[in-house]
């Protein structure tokens, strides 16, 4: 348990260095994003046959740094659409 906090915690880090721009996320935003990104990297390259979806390898850590800048760029556009309308 404390592994995948700590994975999800480096994937989110990751993720918000590769993302362009400052993104206004706080620890915990970047925590859940990591955990996010890494169960559907984890869920896509079981897809694919790599291992089981909790089991650690390149290709379904890569999938979850993807998918956490992916979900990192939802999040910005969900914030940025509640701060244009308030």
């Amino acid at each position: 348990m404390i592994g995948f906090l700590v994975a999800g915690l480096i994937i989110g880090a990751l993720a918000r260095l590769i993302k362009p721009g400052k993104q206004n996320l706080g620890l915990l935003a970047t925590l859940g994003l990591g955990l996010i990104g890494s169960l559907i990297g984890g869920l896509i390259a079981q897809l694919f046959g790599t291992g089981g979806i909790f089991e650690l390898n390149v290709i379904g850590f890569v999938l979850a740094v993807v998918a956490a800048v992916l979900l990192i760029g939802v999040a910005e556009g969900v914030a940025g659409k509640n701060k244009s309308t308030v």
